[in-house]
């Protein structure tokens, strides 16, 4: 597989995983006016069961494909697949930094 084309997925999985932490950030911070005053275990509970979930979710956009890549020999290719996934989201977190500077 040539690199353009891992660098293209690359940076597909690293905008699906901006999309969905942004998705949840906007829930966690308009989660008091949809959801009210929440107090107690549930709370808690909603927000480890959130944490767990999105670590899974996370886990399978970033290194789903690499997974399947190096179990089916391209070993290679799923290390600079992760590498470049990385290497885009260090840039895309730079980035959202230096908007908050603006």
């Amino acid at each position: 597989m040539n690199s353009f084309k891992i660098i293209k997925y690359s940076l597909v999985q690293a905008i699906a995983a901006t999309v969905y932490i942004a998705l949840v950030a906007l829930l966690m911070t308009n989660a008091h006016s949809l959801f009210g005053e929440v107090a107690g275990v549930l709370a808690g509970v909603a927000f480890l069961l959130t944490l767990v979930l999105s670590a899974a979710i996370m886990g399978i956009t970033i290194f789903g494909r690499a997974i399947i890549w190096y179990l089916g020999g391209d070993k290679k290719e799923a290390v600079k697949l992760v590498g470049y996934t990385l290497g885009w989201l260090v840039l895309i977190t730079l980035l959202v930094f230096l908007a908050l500077l603006v």
